[in-house]
């Protein structure tokens, strides 16, 4: 990265979001976060950031902010990344991952950013298509999917009208330090870890059976953060993560020996999900190399050193559920718990 550019990175305060902004902030930039703080945290914002507390779907709050400081590059970030939750807060959903990030894509036009990196999902692709690539159609099946998806064809139709460059990533199941473990709802090996710490069994939908490349956040956020400057990425869609699928309840035992315990396991209903899931990642490599990604082992060492330092937390439900039927019986149950009495 030998450019150096006046930046802005949405979800600053998360998880992926504060890895990528570290990296950004590591080659020299003048790096802008912007984050609600409804999943992330102060202290994951790098050092070197300036913080705005806001929600980018405040139209008012990103024009002054855009106008003001005159962005470069936009890294977008910023999301509710709940897959299966999708389908029961549509509303939600598409309000922070559609309408949040048309906002900030008509921000960054009018103000002449020059190029809009997006970190979208597999789950754009849908079912039956492994090992992904970027050529095939995608397919998505839950509102998660869709929304992402939706701005995918939105930052292609902008590029073609308005000229501004957009890099598209799509990273999957991507663990490490500063995921948010007390989330009930999304990233598995947080929610198994957090059980762990608290003394309660992992919770498996299904017979464990089912697939991810689980991709560990230092491999992931470096190519990301890339991705806003490297010529050849111009107008292009990756799948980027790691290349070796794992069945859940084979991650659920290696957890398990990572936190120095034997598992304790208990097999819930399966859910509507994806069962097999993972990218090729030809293009990825094509363009900024090849890297050499940790073991999924060594990963969830680094993570479960961070997590007993960091300690266990307690769950936190979303209370703002719009469609209540169908609603696996675990989430149904913690959301009771959750409510005032």
């Amino acid at each position: 990265m030998a450019q150096v550019g006046n930046i802005l990175v949405t979800g600053g305060a998360g998880f992926i979001g504060s890895h990528v902004a570290d990296y950004l902030v590591g080659q020299g930039n003048r790096v802008t976060v912007l984050d609600d703080l409804s999943g992330g945290n102060l202290y994951n914002i790098p050092k070197g950031c300036d913080f705005v507390q806001g929600d980018i779907a405040d139209d008012q709050l990103v024009r002054d902010l855009f106008q003001s400081r005159k962005f470069d590059l936009v890294y977008h970030l910023a999301a509710y990344a709940a897959e299966g939750l999708s389908h029961f807060i549509r509303r939600y959903n598409y309000t922070n991952n559609l309408v949040g990030s048309v906002t900030l894509l008509n921000a960054a036009i009018r103000q002449g950013a020059r190029r809009f990196v997006f970190t979208s999902s597999i789950a754009v692709y849908g079912a039956g298509q492994v090992p992904m690539t970027e050529a095939m159609i995608p397919c998505p099946e839950d509102p998660y999917g869709i929304a992402k998806r939706a701005l995918e064809l939105d930052l292609q139709a902008a590029a073609d009208m308005f000229g501004i460059e957009y890099v598209i990533f799509r990273p999957h199941n991507v663990y490490g330090e500063r995921q948010n473990i007390g989330d009930p709802y999304r990233n598995v090996v947080g929610i198994f870890m957090n059980r762990i710490m608290r003394g309660e069994p992992m919770p498996i939908f299904g017979d464990g059976s089912q697939t991810r490349a689980f991709s560990y956040i230092g491999d992931v956020a470096p190519i990301i953060a890339r991705g806003g400057f490297e010529p050849l990425a111009k107008n292009r869609i990756f799948n980027v993560g790691a290349d070796e699928p794992v069945a859940v309840l084979d991650l659920a035992h290696m957890v398990a020996e990572v936190m120095g315990t034997k598992p304790d396991i208990v097999h819930l209903p399966p859910r509507q999900e994806v069962l097999h899931a993972f990218s090729d990642h030809s293009a990825m490599r094509e363009v900024f190399g090849t890297v050499k990604n940790i073991t999924i082992r060594e990963g969830l060492q680094r993570m479960a050193a961070w997590a007993r330092a960091k300690g266990k937390q307690s769950p936190t439900p979303f209370t703002d559920i719009e469609i209540d039927r169908k609603l696996p019986e675990s989430w149904a149950t913690l959301l009771a718990l959750g409510k005032p009495r």
